[in-house]
């Protein structure tokens, strides 16, 4: 499909004046772990690794994204399973990720700088799984996968994140429970999920589904990761197996409390650099912009977006565009950037097709810009509301405009005040001038 380009449109909005910004540094008072790869050893010792036999396989179960030191902390795992004795290898377990291809999924874990010559352990990607027993949540019955290779290894140990889910908030959100369930359950088993999710509630479905992975699964237990304001580790632990859904909501209380968020929550304009499954499995993460776009699921009431701006993707994201729905505008450079079969897969998985669709294409900045301000009616540069970030993964960092510095809590400090420019339509800052 093509777009139309600057001359085509140049002639249907006029240029607005733009407003004036500041730089802004936000550094909230958060939780930091000094050496989550020793944390994460120590924490080890809590599960019961004497039940296995000498030699014994330990599918140690990773794959999700944008975690701080994965690859550190999948490392550390390994040799710990290694040093007493077992014999480690990895499983993917991130449900449709990576095209829903096993050498996708070896191709999501090598972005996170997880390989078989690194771990020195074997990676066993395949996507087949095994239908265990079928559960009833509400009205809807629902067949149980779990992967292969993870019922083929003498234990599994999944390692994740806990965090706010981007499609909804409950007792149980992302974490060990989902990964167990969802992720490992491959692309069949993620979507048989979604689609029951969907329809009962993810909650609903996660209790529902566990006691069978569980009583299928030789689950030994999971590492629980949480993290800060600036993504970094502020907590680990060891989570025993048959405890994920006792756990798992204090640790996403603690996650709740240490989530990066945006300094303010009135926005008139939000404009995100970049998108991608690296920075969130929704693409930006929905708790930040505010938009979940999901079927019997409300979006959050804060922040409160009225437009949203997404320039580009990722490099990591390798075109998984999924998100990209979630914004009102987006530029041509991003729309080169796309892998539609591998949003595709994602999406048609997840039954979030809304995070497929295209938004309005411009193309460049300074007519996006255009459009954007244009589209807000009554458009004052001294009184509109703008914040720019790079992502929804870095918040310390971002640009606001004027209107919004006095709003700025404690935490957030002016570093600099700048002025828009546009070079060949491309959009940049420069210091602002002192005469």
């Amino acid at each position: 499909m093509d777009f139309p380009d600057r001359a085509a449109v140049d002639d249907l909005i006029e240029p607005q004046p733009l407003p004036a910004f500041a730089r802004v540094r936000y550094d909230p008072e958060t939780a930091r772990v000094a050496d989550p790869v020793a944390a994460a050893r120590a924490e080890l010792d809590a599960l019961d690794f004497d039940r296995l036999d000498a030699g014994a396989t330990v599918a140690v179960a990773v794959g999700s994204r944008g975690i701080h030191r994965i690859d550190d902390i999948a490392e550390a795992v390994v040799e710990s399973i290694r040093d007493r004795g077992f014999e480690p290898v990895v499983v993917p377990a991130m449900g449709s990720h990576g095209g829903a291809t096993a050498a996708g999924q070896r191709e999501v874990l090598e972005s996170l700088g997880i390989t078989e010559v690194r771990l020195d352990a074997p990676i066993d990607a395949r996507m087949g799984t095994e239908e265990l027993d079928s559960v009833t949540v509400g009205d809807t019955e629902m067949t149980v996968h779990v992967s292969t290779a993870a019922l083929e290894a003498d234990a599994v140990l999944a390692v994740n994140r806990v965090k706010a889910h981007t499609n909804y908030s409950g007792r149980v959100e992302s974490g060990l429970t989902k990964m167990t369930v969802v992720g490992l359950g491959k692309q069949r088993g993620a979507k048989a999920f979604h689609s029951t999710a969907i329809q009962e509630g993810y909650v609903e479905t996660l209790d529902a589904a566990l006691p069978v992975v569980e009583s299928a699964l030789p689950l030994l237990g999971g590492l629980a990761l949480v993290e800060n304001f600036h993504e970094e580790t502020a907590h680990v632990e060891a989570v025993p197996a048959g405890s994920f859904l006792d756990r798992e909501p204090a640790l996403l209380a603690r996650a709740y409390d240490e989530m990066a968020t945006l300094p303010v929550d009135d926005i008139d304009l939000l404009v995100v650099d970049e998108l991608g499954k690296e920075i969130s499995g929704a693409g930006m993460d929905t708790n930040v912009v505010g938009r979940y776009r999901v079927l019997n699921a409300p979006d959050p009431d804060e922040p409160a977006v009225k437009l949203l701006y997404a320039r580009g993707l990722t490099e990591a994201t390798k075109g998984n565009g999924a998100g990209i729905g979630l914004a009102d505008l987006t530029r041509q450079a991003a729309i080169d950037q796309l892998d539609l079969e591998k949003t595709y897969a994602n999406v048609l998985t997840s039954g979030s097709l809304a995070k497929a669709k295209l938004p309005v294409v411009a193309p460049d900045d300074e007519f996006a810009l255009r459009t954007a301000l244009t589209a807000l009616g009554g458009y004052d540069p001294e009184t509109v509301r703008v914040v720019w970030i790079a992502n929804t993964q870095d918040l310390a960092d971002l640009r606001v405009s004027a209107a919004v510095v006095d709003d700025l809590p404690d935490a957030a400090e002016v570093v600099a005040r700048e002025s828009l420019t546009f070079a060949d339509g491309t959009a940049s800052f420069e210091p602002e001038s002192e005469d």
